[in-house]
């Protein structure tokens, strides 16, 4: 009996269809159905955590691979801060946490650069319909100092014909923090050349627009290697402002940002800044799908409203 125990527990982790697991100290890899499906970049190796590839379920990338991958056919090697899938913003207490990369100018006007640093990894569960990890950040402005502590939980699904996973990321200030108002923030993908059509949920395309638009999901979709595929945000109904403005752009960077009003709507009046006190957490969830066709034979509108159901 204890040997046959013991053979179950063994064959659990190879049988599941949701698999994560650690790669030294800097990387988690993530596997879907016995396929790789991303891999989780947690070393110091960048400013801020990211996931790179983000691949399709016949394992096409749709992010780009620069500035990982130094050169791609056809890939533009613009902003180098723009790796894979993060989440950052532009301003906190003057510091750029966005691009906080070394190899992009610094603005004079911030105070300095930004870190998100890796405090711990935590729970990691796998499993035949999903699997998880949960990890916690601290965002270090230059000097060293904590502003926030991010504890985050990505939840990844098993599915035939489409990779979705979940994001859920509590920020939990140390000290009083201002998010700045600014374009540059805040989850946000880079995505990969051929996905530039843009699609929100009021039926809006082109970055004319939708950028700077508030709506519950943005799609970009368009093929790769011939074949169509795309990719959605969709902003759950619990996060602050819901639902989100949009820092798009048809070169490829999508991104749901509360922050960036006077810029999105053009109107020095407003002020889309935010400050928040010790005990006064911000938490933001996320659903991403990524899928063989264009958001309306994907589904995204109904994939949308069950998933905003989930309180």
């Amino acid at each position: 009996m204890l040997r046959f125990a013991f053979a179950l527990l063994l064959a659990g982790p190879l049988c599941a269809q949701v698999k994560i697991t650690t790669q030294g100290k800097d990387k988690i890899s993530i596997e879907i159905d016995g396929k790789p499906f991303t891999d989780f970049y947690i070393g110091p190796q960048a400013s801020k955590p990211y996931l790179h590839p983000l691949r399709t379920v016949d394992g096409k990338s749709v992010t780009r691979g620069y500035p990982m991958i130094a050169d791609v056919p056809g890939e533009p090697k613009d902003h180098p801060h723009h790796k894979g899938l993060w989440f950052a913003h532009g301003d906190v207490n003057g510091y750029n946490f966005w691009a906080g990369d070394p190899e992009v100018p610094l603005d004079p006007k911030f105070k300095g650069r930004g870190n998100i640093v890796l405090e711990r990894v935590g729970k990691i569960s796998n499993g035949k319909a999903s699997g998880s990890v949960t990890a916690t950040f601290l965002w270090k402005t230059a000097g060293g100092d904590t502003l926030l502590v991010e504890t985050r939980t990505m939840t990844f699904y098993s599915d035939p014909q489409v990779r979705r996973f979940d994001f859920d990321a509590t920020l939990s200030p140390q000290v009083d923090v201002t998010f700045g108002d600014t374009k540059e923030g805040m989850f946000a993908i880079r995505v990969a050349p051929g996905l530039n059509k843009i699609v929100d949920s009021h039926n809006k395309s082109t970055e004319k627009n939708t950028w700077g638009k508030r709506s519950e999901w943005v799609d970009f979709s368009g093929t790769i290697d011939g074949a169509p595929y795309g990719i959605a945000v969709l902003d759950h109904p619990s996060n602050p402002r819901y639902p989100t403005y949009w820092h798009v752009r048809d070169y490829g960077l999508l991104a749901a940002n509360i922050f960036g009003v006077h810029e999105f709507e053009g109107a020095a009046s407003r002020d889309g800044s935010l400050t928040i006190r010790p005990g006064q957490p911000l938490r933001f969830r996320y659903r991403v799908i990524i899928h063989p066709s264009d958001p309306m034979r994907a589904g995204i509108p109904d994939a949308f409203t069950a998933w905003a159901s989930q309180r």
